[in-house]
């Protein structure tokens, strides 16, 4: 099985579509549904099925799918073998992170790197934490910066960069902003929220969850932390966000913090996949990533809520 027609075979398994997984891997239509006949052939049964909603696994299909991700991590893992034996270019280095923390957190860290490192090429992606986790996952990217919500995976290693704290910001004036208001209160207001399954929205509804409250009226979804604030800025409702992305707009005045029930902080993490041998670029990155960034600490002295350890 070649890795070539692994990596489409997969590329088909997460679009479900020819023509899709065909600009994923940057290949003609004819030569995707090729190099799946071929593979088809060499194993001697059938991969996909297909339905009204698109290409569907076959049993086989979902068995070598599991495989395929291993095989091509070993095949990764190989070449960053022999690249350390060989000392050979570094090469580059992918970083996934929430916008947040690529806006805020990484540019300075990144651009000391970057000088001490000037033959490694640095791609950062900015994403969600659903498709951070399914990058890392799928190989697209060598590590992610992304507020921790996940359990422990044995596949992947973790390591806690900073406690950031939460804020739940309102439009200038809000009667909100002068009370302490509960969780059920609250519930009577309208939320500008950030997209379901992103860590600020997982948060905000365990919240109401937990304390048996009704959940408050979303007014909008919105993928962007910055538009978020000018929304609530603009009056659109309130909204739950981590300090460090509005903090300027808080200092300007152009938004409230009022009270917030809920957590008071989550934690910021660095995952990336466990090797035998990690890629040379990738090894440089982890070993200036544990000089850089100090262990996590509480975000203030007396802490209202405890903050989840790491596994």
């Amino acid at each position: 099985m070649h890795p070539r027609f692994l990596k489409t075979f997969l590329a088909v398994a997460r679009q479900r579509n020819f023509t899709r997984a065909a600009e994923e891997v940057h290949l003609a239509q004819s030569s995707v549904s090729d190099q799946i006949q071929s593979l088809e052939a060499e194993l001697g049964t059938a991969l996909f099925t297909r339905s009204r909603s698109g290409l569907e696994l076959t049993q086989a299909g979902q068995v070598l799918s599991s495989y395929a991700v291993d095989i091509l991590m070993l095949s990764d893992e190989a070449r960053a073998a022999v690249a350390a034996v060989c000392v050979q270019n570094p090469g580059s280095v992918t970083i996934g992170a929430l916008e947040t923390i690529a806006s805020v957190k990484l540019p300075g860290w990144l651009s000391g790197f970057q000088h001490r490192h000037p033959d490694i090429n640095i791609k950062l992606k900015v994403a969600g934490s659903g498709d951070l986790r399914r990058k890392l996952e799928a190989g697209e990217i060598d590590a992610a910066f992304c507020f921790d919500q996940s359990g422990p995976d044995e596949r992947f290693a973790k390591r806690a960069i900073a406690a950031e704290p939460l804020v739940l910001i309102a439009p200038p004036g809000c009667e909100f902003a002068t009370t302490k208001p509960d969780l059920a209160t609250l519930a009577s207001a309208s939320f500008v929220a950030t997209e379901a399954g992103c860590v600020y929205r997982y948060l905000f509804e365990k919240a109401f969850e937990e304390a048996g409250a009704a959940a408050p009226r979303i007014g909008a979804e919105v993928g962007s932390i910055g538009a978020i604030a000018q929304l609530v800025a603009a009056g659109a409702g309130l909204s739950l966000v981590p300090r460090l992305a509005v903090v300027e707009a808080l200092c300007r005045g152009e938004v409230s913090e009022v009270s917030w029930p809920g957590m008071q902080a989550v934690l910021l993490v660095m995952i990336w996949r466990r090797r035998r041998v990690q890629p040379p670029a990738l090894r440089l990155l982890l070993a200036a990533a544990s000089d850089r960034f100090a262990p996590a600490k509480s975000v203030d002295a007396h802490p209202r809520h405890a903050i989840p350890s790491l596994s």
